[in-house]
């Protein structure tokens, strides 16, 4: 009998991540090659002085589909594409020669006369376009290459500025609405928002990271910044020795790999949070993923070295020094999303608003401006909910200004659905897009206020309606969530429908910790179906509630077939 012997199988190496201080820098993947090639902040000179004076067949294709995204620039989609050709078609045949343009609101904090030309921009340079973000940014469309250094001198002339608001850079720094008004702040970040825009947006520091990075800091006990969805956030906390600081969290993100963040245990100070925030921002910098794409977002780091190892790199390599332990943040007990109105610190009022799904216009900004003028407000307030907050109202103009906000619609005592229904861009503008949203949330919310007139919900049911997989509009932190999609017919073709996902939240003044919404095999609706879904869902919800069970709460515990 012969006995032949195999050769021991050598273990395959891992392929290298791209991270710098273990792989070296050079570059695994396209993007990579064009951020080393030229850093996005050195296209701004180019969009100046060659492209706006040549016109959009001069822009180079590497800087139009990569670094114009570091000064808040996309092409937007040009109309007529249908949802079914999304992916399949290049940018070319996809885009339009017009852009979306991001102004980032670092806190969200304008005056009156940063809002004024906001809207003077809009009406003159956007087709009066504008729409409030769920980070807290303004957004244009139909903006023209020829016309974007005029908006930048005009934004500049007021302070503001589109610088990072897109690419594989910090984004906009959420921070809560309320900073510095609220009698119950626990502490103020404005201080620490504008040191960090101050000393690192815009600088090379961190003007290549692996991808997108998002930053929320809120010293409100709402938890208004949708803390657990950042890679980076900073949470209001009282220490028992040390007093009022922050709570800090990393690696949260939805898209189609959703992780909420984690504590990392370790109380930050308020003098120390710059400090902290550009470790944390350097972590991802030096060790995050550049291989590929789909991996190159903080969270999975997180994920794959633990909190542990996280925070001891952080202390060690970053920041040379320990941070205290501290606790973690208090139930809320209010709504974060500061709509109504409400008694500030100082004795005055301000009042949150609600648009329509986070669409406004440049017309209808530069009316809201001329009511703050009328009654002497010079602050207002974006919110990551899509919501508008109108500061320093007297006690005696409270009612005055509410009726000129409604007559704008721009509602302080919206139905349960307006107030809680959030939508993204849409295939109307977006290049990813596979359905229309921003319109069928609109009629979906008109539809609801009809049929359930009189019917009192135990608080609002949030919906979240989103034109993809990537959940601008967090559909995975939704009471309903519904992720757009072409949906098979009985004749064989496709319509526009949603993915529907139940009972997520962030945490709130319902819900003591967040949750990720869950999806039941199968269940899907056609995008006309949409408010007789909704309508059916809430009857059985409250039919069959016991005691002061919530919508997610009822979710996670019915049967398949009530909630199809």
């Amino acid at each position: 009998m012969t006995q032949t012997t195999r050769a021991p199988r050598t273990a395959r190496k891992a392929k290298p991540e791209g991270q710098w201080k273990v792989d070296g820098r050079e570059p695994l993947n396209p993007n990579e090659v064009f951020k080393q090639a030229d850093d996005g902040l050195n296209v701004r000179t180019r969009i100046e002085e060659v492209y706006a004076e040549h016109g959009f067949a001069s822009i180079d294709p590497t800087d139009l589909h990569g670094r114009f995204r570091w000064w808040g620039l996309y092409t937007q989609r040009r109309p007529g594409i249908d949802g079914g050709r999304t992916g399949k078609l290049t940018d070319a045949e996809i885009e339009d020669e017009y852009f979306m343009m991001r102004v980032r609101l670092d806190g969200g904090a304008l005056t009156r006369a940063q809002l004024r030309v906001l809207g003077q921009i809009s009406a003159e340079f956007a087709r009066d376009s504008a729409d409030v973000t769920d980070r807290q940014n303004i957004q244009y469309h139909w903006i023209r290459i020829e016309d974007v250094p005029e908006i930048w001198r005009r934004l500049e002339e007021v302070g503001l500025d589109t610088t990072e608001a897109c690419g594989d850079v910090p984004r906009v720094l959420l921070g809560s609405p309320l900073a510095g008004i609220a009698a119950d702040e626990i502490i103020d970040p404005t201080p620490v928002i504008e040191q960090i825009k101050r000393e690192h947006i815009g600088s090379p520091e961190f003007s290549n990271l692996p991808r997108k990075y998002k930053t929320a800091i809120t010293g409100h006990p709402s938890l208004d910044v949708v803390h657990e969805i950042n890679d980076c956030a900073f949470v209001g906390v009282v220490h028992p020795e040390l007093g009022p600081g922050y709570d800090l969290w990393v690696g949260g993100a939805l898209s189609v790999v959703p992780f909420l963040g984690k504590r990392l245990g370790a109380f930050v100070t308020q003098e120390q949070v710059p400090a902290v925030w550009a470790g944390v921002t350097g972590i991802f910098r030096d060790y995050g993923y550049r291989r590929l794409r789909n991996r190159a977002r903080l969270k999975f780091l997180v994920q794959d070295w633990g909190t542990e190892k996280f925070r001891q790199v952080l202390e060690d390599e970053y920041l040379g020094h320990a941070l205290a332990d501290g606790p973690a943040p208090a139930r809320s007990a209010v709504p974060g999303d500061h709509v109504g109105v409400h008694r500030q610190k100082d004795g005055r009022y301000y009042i949150g608003v609600a648009p329509r799904v986070g669409r406004v216009s440049g017309q209808k900004l530069l009316a809201l401006a001329d009511v703050m003028a009328r009654y002497g407000s010079d602050r207002l307030r974006t919110t990551p909910h899509q919501k508008l907050v109108v500061l320093d109202v007297e006690e005696a103009d409270v009612e005055a200004v509410v009726a000129e906000l409604e007559a704008l619609d721009l509602q302080a005592r919206p139905s349960a659905f307006r107030r809680s229904t959030v939508a993204c861009t849409g295939i109307e503008y977006c290049k990813l897009a596979i359905v229309e949203t921003k319109r069928t949330a609109s009629e979906t919310i008109d539809e609801l206020e009809r049929r359930l007139e009189g019917v009192e919900l135990p608080h609002p049911i949030s919906l979240h309606v989103n034109g993809c997989p990537n959940s601008c509009a967090r559909i995975q932190t939704a009471d309903i969530g519904l992720k757009g999609q072409l949906l098979p017919t009985d004749d064989g073709g496709q319509k526009p429908g949603y993915q529907v996902h139940l009972g997520g939240g962030l945490t709130d003044d319902t819900r003591a910790e967040a949750e990720l919404g869950r999806t039941v095999r199968g269940l899907k609706v056609y995008q006309d179906d949409l408010a007789d879904y909704v309508e059916r869902l809430v009857r059985r919800f409250l039919d069959q509630r016991t005691g002061e069970e919530t919508f997610a709460e009822w979710t996670r515990r019915a049967d398949e077939e009530d909630l199809a």
